[in-house]
């Protein structure tokens, strides 16, 4: 589904974890029932990393100046560069920036943001530690969403304009759905472009999907959902 505006460019896929209280803890720090690579443990650290607010600063910074060092980012962010050069290098550790070698040398090193994709598992199925952190950059990512959705409403200059905004309703099966979501995904490959290839007159979008089926119940005297 990301982080700021997530302008690094990362994709994240995952929701809010239910606010009514942590689900058991999973038997083990993995949990196999998720696809992710990652453990749980990693996860975690991942989720603060993302929920930090430094780091996401720095995150968005790279994303749309492509490149910086600690001294830098001390000077756009009002921090010293050696706590920017602390928290680069535990973006690193998680694989979110990599070193520019050709640019470092001796004590002064570049970054960039590194391509990033994750896929949060069930809520149900994380330790107690991992749900905390995945619900704490939830709730950061609402707030990013709704200003997000604000402006996206208050730029919109008509359907040939810059700022688009869409909403439909429709019956799915889940397969259907799921198949949606690979088809959209798809689409964002095919018709946004990398950092390092940026066409002309191309601007840094920021999209969100999301899927909300209506409750199991009745609708109109007819049942709904499975």
């Amino acid at each position: 589904m990301s982080q700021g505006s997530q302008g690094y460019g990362g994709r994240m896929t995952d929701g809010t974890p239910r606010t009514a209280g942590a689900p058991e803890p999973a038997t083990s720090a993995e949990t196999p029932a998720a696809p992710a690579e990652l453990t749980s443990l990693e996860r975690t650290a991942l989720y603060k990393s993302l929920g930090n607010p430094l780091r996401r600063r720095i995150l968005d910074y790279l994303g749309r100046h492509g490149e910086a060092n600690s001294t830098v980012l001390a000077r756009e962010l009002g921090e010293s560069s050696g706590t920017t050069s602390y928290h680069l290098r535990k973006l690193a550790e998680q694989k979110l920036i990599e070193e520019i070698p050709e640019k470092s040398g001796g004590r002064e090193r570049w970054w960039r943001s590194l391509p990033f994709s994750h896929t949060a598992p069930d809520p149900a199925t994380m330790t107690t530690e991992e749900y905390a952190a995945a619900e704490h950059l939830a709730l950061l990512k609402i707030e990013v969403d709704t200003r997000l959705f604000r402006r996206a409403h208050e730029e919109y200059r008509g359907p040939q304009g810059w700022a688009q905004v869409q909403r439909t309703g429709t019956w799915m099966t889940k397969s259907d759905l799921h198949d949606f979501v690979r088809a959209y995904n798809g689409l964002v490959d095919r018709y946004g472009h990398p950092d390092d290839a940026v066409p002309e007159g191309a601007r840094r979008v920021n999209l969100r999907f999301y899927a909300a089926p209506d409750p199991v119940g009745e609708w109109e005297g007819e049942p709904t959902g499975p």
